[in-house]
């Protein structure tokens, strides 16, 4: 199942509903492994607005929110729910294959990029 763009992550079947589990050797920031309705979802742990680790957060349903500055990212899209954040963040999908959860990719950061950050104005961390 694996492919050249997949980051095996391990067994997952003790991260508990409504969980979050870091793996900080994958990519720039690390992913965070998140647990809702029994379904497993992963995103960059890294606020797009500010370079803060996501997983420092607090998880409500489908909502990751940033511990600095309170923006929500959807842990199925990686969508934000307005500013501060400017965009949303890289999503991966993840996958059990013979009791090992798999993340792959989505290449999914969605934008409403209209060149200024929104009412964030143009701050920006990358």
């Amino acid at each position: 199942m694996s492919d050249d763009n997949s980051h095996e992550l391990g067994n997952v079947d003790d991260l508990e509903e409504g969980g979050m589990r870091v793996f900080e050797d994958i990519g720039d920031y690390g992913i965070v492994v998140c647990r809702v309705n029994g379904e497993l979802y992963a995103l960059e742990d890294n606020c797009s607005h500010a370079d803060t680790p996501l997983s420092e957060g607090r998880l409500r349903s489908h909502n990751l929110t940033c511990p600095l500055h309170g923006t929500s990212f959807d842990v199925r899209t990686g969508e934000h729910s307005g500013p501060p954040a400017y965009e949303g963040v890289p999503c991966f999908k993840v996958e059990i294959d013979n009791g090992v959860a798999v993340a792959f990719p989505l290449n999914n950061k969605t934008s409403n990029d209209d060149g200024y950050g929104g009412i964030g104005g143009m701050f920006q961390t990358r």
